[in-house]
């Protein structure tokens, strides 16, 4: 009997790596990869799945689990790859034991995120097999194959999937699971010490099996050409990942419209190039940025006719849809609504009761004191606090530069720099800038708001939780400038006031102020209710 599942594609992603027989799970929580490893966490009592404290532990532990010959997979969002990016490119070069897959989720058009880079890039870089599904059940399906494309090249694989396919939901056909490899550690050294007269001999073994790799794309399940007509396409579409669906909604063969599908990386050239002499011209629909758009371009030359993001037929930003890929086709497009009126927009904003709410208020009263005074943000769910109706933040770009960036300036003599961190962010970025301040005795202070986990994202662990204090004293911060608070309106005086006494100290001062998240506690208080019934 078939069993079949409904599933996420995160869900489908993390049941497919169980199934293939993963025996660790490594991931930072970020959106939208965070369902993966928590579906494997409830899902996988044999697989080991706490939460690292970044995507670059989380890589270089995987790393490890794949030496000692068992199968590993890496979870992160497309600006954790960045963080990854030191031990990801590496292990191209020493290569893998056991296999091991890097699955990033990118998010074009920014639904949660900073910017919207295209993580197969980094694969390119790497020199590595990509694979990018289409659909929930190629992301099922997609995971056994990964593994046994790694352990047969002996190279990671880097999976790059789109937030429409991690949080949409499809019907799955599952098989049954495989057992997990056996305790194996790799005994040839010289693939893992990369001294560079190894690392040279490791590289040119990765340039060799480049040729491999153009093989098996060109062989792919994934990679294949559909809806061909009779004679030349008027328009051939060359559709990658998700956006092969919104090219198949929209190319009746009455349009003639043929298809070349594109789910292995490198790109197939052979087969580009095979089908381009088909085609009075190509789009190329791709979610994300024009990756493969540039490829084909360099491939066919400038003369042949090929659109894309890059000529304005596509958007150049954001995410494609059936829509806009369906007019470049020519299918006329019907509104369904004659006068369609904008919903008024609802901005996020902090939980009522939340910790950060007084921090803030506590901050703005201080900062209004001070005619040059900056408040240096950082990524987590208190970003909130540069909308209204707080406006306190002057600065958020990437994890832990609330740190860098109160210290840089204070360095340039703007007075006061403050830094707001999280709890998650703070051990995940922000120690190594804390002792940078510390060495540099820089005059900033520190706000470490500590709501007790990883909040924006769902309410993981935090890996820092009541380690901050030690922390920071064992980086050098004096102890009579670490000062712990409860943030609520009732202690907003004397939170003001340590906030105006760390300020006027020159030197690093941290300031924690600590209380449980409003919606972990909720959670709580109602999983304490039913266990009383």
């Amino acid at each position: 009997m078939i069993e079949r599942k409904l599933l996420l594609g995160d869900e489908a992603i993390a049941l497919g790596a169980i199934h293939a027989g993963i025996s660790g799970v490594y991931a930072y929580p970020g959106t939208p990869s965070t369902e993966i490893t928590e579906y494997i966490q409830a899902h996988a009592t044999d697989v080991r799945s706490r939460w690292c404290t970044n995507e670059k532990t989380a890589m270089e532990a995987a790393l490890g689990m794949s030496y000692a010959g068992k199968r590993a997979l890496v979870c992160m969002k497309h600006v954790g790859m960045n963080v990854a990016a030191d031990a990801f490119v590496n292990s191209a070069i020493t290569g893998v034991n056991g296999g091991l897959v890097v699955l990033a989720a990118d998010d074009p058009s920014m639904h949660s995120s900073q910017n919207e880079q295209d993580s197969r890039f980094y694969g390119k870089f790497a020199m590595i097999p990509i694979l990018e599904p289409s659909s929930q059940q190629e992301a099922y399906d997609m995971m056994q194959y990964a593994y046994d494309l790694s352990e047969n090249m002996k190279l990671p694989v880097l999976m790059r999937i789109v937030t429409r396919l991690a949080h949409s939901r499809a019907d799955v056909e599952v098989r049954n699971a495989i057992a997990q490899n056996t305790l194996n550690p790799d005994n040839e050294r010289t693939h893992w010490v990369l001294l560079p007269g190894n690392a040279r001999r490791q590289y040119a073994g990765l340039v060799a099996k480049q040729p491999d790799l153009s093989a098996s794309s060109e062989n792919s399940i994934y990679n294949k050409t559909i809806a061909v007509n009779e004679g030349k396409a008027r328009i051939g579409v060359i559709s990658c990942g998700i956006a092969y669906n919104y090219v198949m909604e929209n190319a009746p063969m009455d349009l003639g419209v043929s298809v070349l599908k594109i789910s292995q990386y490198p790109i197939p050239s052979n087969s580009i190039k095979s089908f381009a002499t088909k085609c009075d011209s190509i789009l190329v629909a791709e979610d994300g940025q024009p990756f493969v758009e540039e490829q084909v371009k360099s491939l066919l030359g400038a003369e042949y006719n090929l659109k894309g993001r890059l000529t304005g037929d596509l958007p150049r930003m954001g995410e494609l849809t059936p829509d806009c890929v369906g007019t470049v086709l020519g299918v006329t497009i019907e509104q369904t609504f004659e006068n369609p009126q904008n919903v008024m927009p609802r901005p996020p904003a902090l939980c009522q009761g939340c910790g950060h709410r007084d921090v803030y208020d506590a901050l703005n009263k201080v900062a209004a004191d001070y005619s040059d005074a900056r408040i240096f943000g950082d990524i987590g769910c208190y970003t909130l606090g540069a909308l209204p109706p707080f406006r306190a933040i002057d600065s958020c770009v990437d994890m832990g530069a609330s740190i860098t960036m109160a210290k840089g300036a204070a360095n340039a003599g703007v007075h006061p720099a403050i830094a707001v961190i999280g709890d998650s962010t703070f051990t995940h970025s922000g120690m190594t800038g804390l002792l940078d301040a510390v060495n540099d005795k820089s005059n900033i202070t520190v706000v470490i708001s500590d709501n007790l986990t990883t909040a924006m994202t769902g309410g993981q662990d935090s890996a820092g939780t009541n380690k901050f204090e030690a922390i920071c004293l064992g980086l050098g911060v004096e102890p009579e400038h670490v000062r712990v608070v409860v943030p609520l309106p009732k202690n907003m005086e004397e939170i003001t006031r340590i906030i105006r006494e760390e300020i006027e100290y020159q030197g690093v001062s941290v300031i924690i102020p600590r209380r449980e998240c409003i919606q972990t506690l909720n959670r709580k208080l109602r999983q304490q209710k039913v266990q009383k019934q």
